[in-house]
C-alpha cells in the first residue's frame, strides 16, 4: 500500500526557520524532516527517519561486506571505564556528565572505545578468536559550545562506530584497510565527493589517523592538498623546516631603536627606513621573529603561559595550537597576564630573559619558550629586545638564543611545500564525514584486554576505531542536492522512490493516481501518494518540489485521456505520456 498524505504526519513550512544558517537546515525543517527541540538537538519526523534509515542500510551492507558484526550499546554509561583511560578528564567540558540517585557518576557517551574493549575482554581470551570487527549505529552526545548549522554540528547526533581487534600489528593493518575500503564504497554509493587526508588523532590516541572530508564551502575544517597527491588536515600538516646553517662568520647581533613599532608591519616599515639591509633587499615580515604569548589551561585547572616564536609573516592558528598543546585549552594571553609578567614587554617581546640574551639561560619570567620549525640553528632574525621601542637585528638562532622545543602552531598558507616533497599545497574547506584510527594498544592496555598467543603467552590486543557521522552525512547530502524550489534527493537515499500527485478536483485524477500508485508499489517501489482532497494543485506541486523525491508522477488535466506528467527533479525535465508508459519508465 502506498503511503498517503491524507494521514501522514507531515506539515511543510513556507518560511525559513529564523535560526537556520545553512541551506540544509532551512530545507530539512521546512520540508518536514526534522524539528528543533533545543540548540543542537532535533526531533526526527517520519520523512527524516526514512532518509536516515536508507543511509544506515547502505552502511550496514558495506559493514557486513567488510566482515563486521553489529551490536548496540547504551548511550548512558558509567564513569569508571572512561576514568581508566584518562578520558573522563581529557574531555573536559565537551561531554554531558550526570549523577544517579546514589550519587554515582555517568556520562552520555561521546564515543564508545572503552565499553567495546571491555565487551571483548569479557568474551574473548584467545588469539583464535581474532581478528574481530564489531560496530554499532547509535546516538552520541557532545556538549558543543556553539552548536550550529542544523545537523552539521549538533549536541546529539547519530554515528556509526566500528572497532577492530587483532593481536598483531600486521593484523591491525589488514583490518584498518578493510574498513577504509568500506568507507570508500559507502561514500561512493551515497554520491558524496571525498578527500582522504592525514589527521590528528586527538583524544582518541593511536598511531595512524585519516579523515574523509567532503569538500564544501560550509565545511568547518581546512585541509591542504598538493598536485602530487599529498592531503592533510591543517592540524596534521607538518612544516618542511629549512636546513640549519653555520653561524661562526655571522656579524654580532645589534640592538637598535625602533620607536612606535608594536606591530610587524610598523617594524618592517621602520627597519627599511632607518636600518636598511646591507645587500639592498628590503626587509619583509618573514625576516622578523614574532613572539606570541599563549595561555594554556590544563586539565587540573592550572594556567600556564607559553611564548611561541614564529616568523612574522605568520599568525598563530588556534586549532593547530590546540593540537600542539593538547589536552590543554589554548587562548591568547590577557592584559592581566601581561601585568603579572612585567618581563614581557608587549609589542617588543624577545626570545630570552629580561636580564639579557644569554644562550641557554632560563627565562627570568619562568615562561616556557618554544619555536616554529622554521627557526633553526643559524637562521637570523629581527625580534623584540624586551625593551619598549627597541628591536634586535641579526639575532641568530642557536648562537644568541635557545628554546625549549618546537611546535606546529603557525597558520598554513597556499604555496607552502608539502612535507612529502610533492609540491606546493593549496587550501580548501571541507566537512568531516568519516574518520579511521589505528588506536594500537592504548585502550587495551588501560583496560587489560589480553589474549593467549600461539606460544601460550598473554599479548595485549591492538585496536582500530572507525567512525561515520550518519546525521551529518544526511545534512551534507541535503546541502549538496537542492535547487531554488526545494530538496532533490539522490535516488539511493530518497525517502520514497516516487511521489504520485493527484492534481485537480476531478475524480478521474484521483482514480488514475491510485492506479499508478498501486502499479508502482506492485513493482516493488515505495510510493508517497498525495491524495489530499481539498488541497489545490499549486500547493501539492510546491510540496512535491520542497520534499524532494526525485521522480514525481502527476495525474491532472490529461487523466481522463489516460495521460500523466512525469517530473525528474534531478534535471528538471517534464514530459507527458500515457500512464502505462510512465509506469514502465519508472520501473525500468
Amino acid at each position: 500500500m502506498p503511503t498517503r498524505l491524507t494521514n501522514y504526519f507531515l506539515r511543510t513550512l513556507r518560511e525559513d526557520p529564523s535560526d537556520a544558517e545553512v541551506t540544509s537546515h532551512k530545507l530539512l525543517v521546512r520540508a518536514g524532516y526534522i524539528r528543533r527541540q533545543a540548540p543542537g538537538i532535533f526531533a526526527w519526523l517520519p520523512l527524516g527517519l526514512r532518509v536516515k534509515a536508507r543511509i544506515e542500510q547502505i552502511i550496514r551492507e558495506e559493514m557486513t561486506a567488510a566482515g563486521a558484526h553489529e551490536v548496540h550499546f547504551p548511550a548512558l554509561l558509567p564513569r569508571e571505564p572512561y576514568e581508566a583511560t584518562g578520558r573522563w578528564e581529557e574531555y573536559g567540558d565537551g561531554i554531558f556528565r550526570l549523577k544517579d540517585r546514589k550519587d554515582a557518576d555517568y556520562l552520555l557517551a561521546p564515543t564508545h572505545e572503552e565499553v567495546f574493549t571491555l565487551l571483548v575482554k569479557d568474551l574473548y581470551s584467545s588469539y583464535k578468536d581474532l581478528p574481530l570487527s564489531i560496530y554499532q549505529i547509535q546516538d552520541k552526545y557532545r556538549d558543543e559550545a556553539r552548536p550550529r548549522a542544523g545537523l552539521l554540528r549538533g549536541r546529539e547526533f547519530t554515528m556509526k562506530d566500528a572497532y577492530s581487534f587483532d593481536y598483531t600489528d600486521e593484523g591491525l593493518d589488514t583490518s584498518y584497510m578493510a574498513q577504509r575500503d568500506a568507507y570508500e564504497r559507502i561514500f561512493t554509493r551515497l554520491g558524496l565527493d571525498y578527500v582522504i587526508v592525514q589527521a590528528d588523532a586527538g583524544a582518541m590516541g593511536g598511531s595512524r589517523s585519516e579523515e574523509f572530508l567532503h569538500p564544501t564551502p560550509v565545511g568547518e575544517d581546512t585541509f591542504v592538498r598538493s598536485a602530487g597527491g599529498y592531503a592533510a588536515n591543517v592540524e596534521a600538516f607538518t612544516t618542511l623546516a629549512p636546513p640549519t646553517r653555520g653561524y661562526e662568520k655571522l656579524t654580532p647581533q645589534e640592538v637598535l631603536d625602533t620607536p612606535d613599532t608594536p606591530t610587524i608591519q610598523t617594524l618592517v616599515d621602520v627597519a627599511n627606513e632607518k636600518h636598511p639591509r646591507p645587500d639592498g633587499r628590503p626587509w619583509t615580515a618573514a625576516d622578523t621573529l614574532k613572539n606570541v604569548v599563549l595561555a594554556l589551561t590544563h586539565l587540573d585547572g592550572t594556567r600556564e603561559l607559553v611564548v611561541v616564536g614564529l616568523p612574522g609573516d605568520r599568525e598563530v592558528d588556534l586549532k593547530r595550537a590546540e593540537v600542539a598543546f593538547a589536552p590543554a585549552e589554548v587562548d591568547a594571553a590577557t592584559e592581566d597576564d601581561f601585568r603579572k609578567h612585567p618581563g614581557l614587554v608587549k609589542g617588543y617581546i624577545g626570545p630570552w630573559s629580561a636580564e639579557g640574551p644569554v644562550l641557554g639561560e632560563e627565562a627570568a619570567t619562568g615562561i616556557r619558550y618554544v619555536v616554529d620549525p622554521r627557526v633553526v640553528d643559524g637562521s637570523g632574525w629581527i625580534t623584540g629586545a624586551n625593551v619598549e621601542g627597541k628591536h634586535v637585528f641579526g639575532l641568530v638562532a642557536g648562537r644568541d638564543f635557545g628554546w625549549d622545543g618546537t611546535v606546529e602552531v603557525a597558520e598554513v598558507k597556499p604555496g607552502d611545500p608539502a612535507p612529502d616533497g610533492s609540491g606546493p599545497v593549496e587550501l580548501a574547506r571541507g566537512m568531516e564525514i568519516g574518520h579511521v584510527f589505528q588506536l594500537g594498544r592504548k585502550y587495551a592496555e588501560a583496560l587489560g584486554l589480553k589474549v593467549l598467543a600461539e606460544n601460550g603467552k598473554l599479548v595485549t590486543v591492538t585496536m582500530g576505531s572507525y567512525g561515520i557521522g550518519v546525521t551529518r552525512i544526511l545534512a551534507i547530502i541535503a546541502e549538496e542536492n537542492n535547487d531554488e524550489k526545494g530538496l532533490v534527493w539522490p535516488a539511493a537515499v530518497s525517502p520514497f522512490d516516487v511521489h504520485v500527485v493527484a492534481a485537480g478536483r476531478e475524480a478521474v485524477a484521483f482514480e488514475v493516481a491510485e492506479q499508478a500508485a498501486a502499479a508502482l508499489e506492485a513493482a516493488g517501489l515505495e510510493v508517497l501518494l498525495d491524495d489530499r482532497p481539498k488541497v489545490s494543485p499549486g500547493v501539492k506541486f510546491g510540496d512535491a518540489e520542497l520534499i524532494g523525491i526525485p521522480r514525481v508522477l502527476v495525474a491532472g488535466r490529461g487523466a481522463a485521456e489516460g495521460e500523466v506528467e512525469l517530473w525528474d527533479r534531478r534535471n528538471g525535465e517534464r514530459s507527458t505520456l500515457p500512464l502505462a508508459e510512465a509506469i514502465a519508465a519508472l520501473t525500468a
